[in-house]
């Protein structure tokens, strides 16, 4: 009997692996390739347009763990501030020059360098620099990628302005909160 115990352990294990990697797929992307999508322009909050393309999700890979993508940012642009409220987020700087403000701390982060945050850390990014930052973001759950794809449209259509009540609604739907819409907390 207490050989069954440790096989039993295994057997669950195993099952437990393969339900939770069921319906994910492999994947091999070039650098272009993938869910391609236009931010649409924005009123109130400091984003230019830009291109960014979603590589690994739960719609296009089945991944249930993580979310893969790119982003090129120009000089002078902004992620503005926000925390994410359910994903911990990596950022993988690979040109250009970011200044990335991490709840009230400051860094300058240089082609090559990592970034890395937990849930509920408030995060904006600046590309200081005269070069295009070109980074890549890992979110360790999906649910962010949400906020992205409806404050966007598939790349090479026409991106009309996004208004704020709808700028809410996908940061609901995206589980993350933007400083620019919390309400000042009363001392």
């Amino acid at each position: 009997m207490k050989r069954m115990i440790p096989l039993v352990v295994v057997a669950l294990s195993a099952a437990i692996c393969t339900a939770q990697s069921e319906g994910a797929k492999t994947l091999v992307l070039e650098k272009t390739q993938g869910e391609a999508r236009m931010r649409r322009p924005r009123g109130s909050l400091p984003i230019p347009i830009a291109e960014f393309i979603l590589k690994v999700t739960p719609e296009n890979s089945g991944s249930k763990h993580l979310v893969l993508g790119t982003e090129d940012i120009p000089p002078g642009g902004v992620i503005p501030k926000h925390k994410h409220l359910e994903q911990d987020e990596i950022l993988l700087i690979q040109t250009g020059t970011a200044h990335v403000i991490l709840d009230d701390k400051e860094y300058d982060v240089h082609a090559g360098g990592t970034v890395f945050f937990p849930a509920q850390t408030w995060v904006s990014l600046k590309n200081v620099g005269t070069d295009t930052i070109s980074l890549v973001f890992i979110f360790s759950a999906p649910g962010f990628e949400k906020n992205m794809r409806c404050g966007s449209v598939p790349a090479g259509q026409s991106a009309p302005p996004i208004n704020t009540d709808e700028l809410k609604a996908c940061a609901h739907e995206g589980h993350v909160e933007f400083e620019a819409f919390t309400p000042v907390e009363k001392k």
